[in-house]
Formats: structure tokens, sequence, C-alpha cells
């Protein structure tokens, strides 16, 4: 007989299984004990009667202790008051090894404490929910994709290029040179895109921003898609569909989870397109009317993005930047070339930007004078300025960041409870 998951209990019901886990919580009540145990699927009850097990194994429940790992061989029953619907009638425990105090109980804790014992923390309840919605969305975006023609050419980790401007570099040392953590695939993206005309990388970036904000982290996750022969406006066709795509598939998949969150699944039902589409300008007037210490040409702030999206009951696309503020790389407005072809995706709910994009020059001339003014090293840039000598098309493309994505979905206060070990200004550890 092997171990069967928990998850699928409903399939065995009458039958003698092992379940191989964990000890989440156990209670007694005279001649009966009570074993919680999960194994990563999910949870359920194992029931242990004096005399229906040898006296050893009775025993056991004046020893097991939380986080002990135990394989648990019994007879699967339905029970509707049980976690999960079933129970495990127990014939026989096999201990693997008893924990010694677990420092992370039921008890409250303060973050640092939490932080600083991340990797048992990712074993609690909510922890584990929140994580298991972010495979679900990372599964979505992969699915979406791959489903509309695209083909995943991830990037590299390594650059010598600023993307996203230098002042958040990480630099590393690169044997007899300088190099940089990437802060986003985009540039090779444009690269790849023309030669197979739709594509995504997916992969860790790094911005070296000294932000102690509930909505940054120095390391994250994007996703980017980025399409030759593609406008600024097909580009906003997509990115909603995309989003639309994430959350109901969320709906659909994570009920369990969202449930153990105490999501407000009411306002995700709203997220489906088409979605609210404003001008940089339109969006500058809301926060004059609201009277936000705005000042006009610069970018959002947090406080700014809130009241914003507070006006929508589903995400807000931004359009047509002040070009100062966007990087060297976007296009131009053809009526007007002091904006940008820019777009940014504004989560509802006050959870802030989840999508950064636009449409990309393509002109060779236009962009070495970007680069100039820029001051930025043409060198650097060389393999890039090809990109518009051999065959340049309108491009465009997007990167959506994975960890502010699931702190709105999840309706969580701090991203940093969405990725399994967070770095942060403070935290290189563990």
């Amino acid at each position: 007989m092997s171990s069967i998951s928990i998850k699928d209990l409903k399939d065995h019901v009458g039958e003698e299984v092992i379940l191989s886990g964990w000890v989440y919580n156990k209670r007694s009540i005279g001649k009966v004990w009570f074993l919680i145990l999960r194994d990563g699927s999910a949870m359920t009850q194992c029931v242990v009667v004096k005399g229906q097990v040898a006296d050893d194994i009775f025993d056991l429940g004046n020893d097991l202790t939380q986080e002990s790992s135990v394989s648990v061989t019994g007879v699967v029953k339905e029970e509707p008051r049980s976690v999960g619907g079933y129970e495990i009638g127990v014939t026989y425990v096999e201990v693997h090894q008893i924990a010694e105090e677990y420092p992370i109980t039921p008890k409250e804790h303060g973050t640092s404490f939490l932080m600083d014992n991340r990797h048992l923390w990712i074993r609690s309840k909510k922890q584990h929910a929140i994580l298991k919605v972010r495979h679900q969305v990372i599964k979505a975006c992969r699915d979406f994709f791959d489903n509309n023609g695209f083909t995943l050419v991830d990037t590299p980790i390594f650059t010598a290029n600023a993307c996203e401007g230098t002042s958040n570099l990480f630099a590393v040392d690169y044997f007899e040179r300088s190099a940089y953590l990437t802060q986003s695939g985009q540039l090779y993206s444009e690269a790849t895109a023309a030669s197979f005309g739709k594509v995504y990388c997916f992969g860790p970036t790094f911005r070296a921003e000294k932000s102690k904000t509930r909505r940054h982290l120095t390391e994250f996750w994007m996703v980017e898609p980025e399409m030759a022969y593609c406008n600024l406006d097909e580009n906003m066709d997509l990115a909603e569909k995309f989003v639309e795509y994430i959350v109901q598939w969320c709906l659909e998949h994570c009920k369990t989870e969202l449930e153990i969150l105490e999501r407000d699944t009411s306002k995700l039902e709203n997220v489906k397109a088409p979605f609210p589409r404003i001008t940089y300008d339109e969006a500058a007037k809301i926060l004059e009317d609201n009277g936000a210490d705005f000042t006009y040409g610069s970018d959002f702030g947090g406080t700014d993005e809130t009241i914003i999206s507070q006006q929508f009951d589903r995400p807000v696309m931004i359009h047509r930047w002040p070009a100062e503020i966007k990087a060297f790389y976007m296009k131009r407005d053809a009526d007007n070339d002091n904006l940008a072809l820019g777009v940014d995706m504004l989560a509802p709910e006050g959870y802030g930007e989840i999508i950064g994009g636009g449409q990309r020059e393509d002109d060779l001339s236009i962009l070495e004078s970007r680069i100039k003014e820029n001051e930025l090293d043409m060198k650097d840039f060389g393999w890039y300025l090809d990109l518009r000598k051999y065959g340049s098309v309108p491009h465009s493309g997007f990167g959506l960041g994975i960890e502010r994505t699931i702190t709105w979905i999840t309706g969580i206060k701090h991203i940093r409870e969405t990725i399994p070990f967070p770095r942060t200004l403070a935290r290189l550890e563990p």
C-alpha cells in the first residue's frame, strides 16, 4: 500500500490508505484523540480510538508535537463535520521525527519575528493559501500566453544595459567588467519578437529602490509579453484580456484559498473587460478634483494611485504620459511629441500599479537621439539599435508584476507575503 494525498481522499472512501505529512494540531477527549494532519495538498482529521489500535500507538497522543512528521494508516470515512469532509479511522501511526517545540504557534507574533522565521511561517494556513494562489496566478499567466500564440523566450539575468533608468540598478562584478541584475527582459524581448512575432519572458527582476512601502520588493517576478506589429491600443486590448483571465481563473480555482484569506470575491467578480481607459491628463484632473497634493508632470505616488483607482470598480489603464517621466525607448504620440505612448494599469481597491508598458520607438534616428539625451552609452545599445536597422516594425509590450497582482487578488496588506522568501531593503535572509 502506497501513500495517497489528502486531496484525493474522496476517491478512496471505505478503503485503507496511508497518508504521510505533518501534525498541524491535536486534541484528546478521554479514550479518543484527534490528529489534524497536513501534507501540502490539504488537511484532514485522523481519529485514534483506544482499543482499536495498539497501546503504544494510542500513547503517541502524549508524545506527538506540532510539525512532527508521521505516516498514518487508516480507513477513509465521510464526515461532514471534519475538515475537508472526510476523516481517517486510524489503525497505525509511523513516526518519522518528533519535532522540537515549534516557534510559530497560533499565538500572535510580530512581523519581524515571523519574517525571521519565514522558512517555518510558510507552513501556516494563511501563508500556505497565499502561495497556492501564487501558483495559480503563474499557471494562468503561462496558459494565457501559450494559448494565444506566444512563444516563451526567456531573457538574461546579467545585463550590460539599464532598462528602467540607472538609479536603481544592482551592480555586480562580472569578471573584469561591470554588469547589472536585470530590471526587465523587455529590450531582449524586442529582439526575440522580431524572430517569433509574439513572445513572452518570465523571471525574476531586480530594483535597488530604497523603498519601505507595502508595495515594493527588491527582487520580484515579472511576466513580459512583446508583440511585433502592435500599437498602443492593441497592447491595451491584450493587457485587459490578460488580467481578466488571471482573475477569473483564480476565482474558479482558488475558492478554498480565498475563503481562508477571507477575501471579498464580489470585488474580483467585477474584473471583466472592457476596463476604463483614461489619459494622464484625465488622471491628473481626478487628483485635482479630490484635493491631492500632486504636481502635474510628475509620476503618480501610492496615494495618487489609490485616489485614481477608487473611482472605478475594476482596473483602470492610464495612457499617454509626459515623455520626460517615461523611458527613452517609449514612442511619442504622433499628435503631441510631449506625450509618450505608455500605459500603466492600476488595480482597484488601492493596490497600485500592476502593469507598465507601451509602444516602443521603432525609428533608428529618433532612438539614437533619445539615448544621447539620456546620457546613456551608445555602445551598450549597439545590438538594440540593430533591431531598427533590419526590418523595424511598430511593436509594443508590457510587464505584469506577479507579487503586486497576488497582493491584490488575495486582498492582503503587504507584498512581502506573496513570495516564499522576500527580499526587501532590510531583509536578505532567510
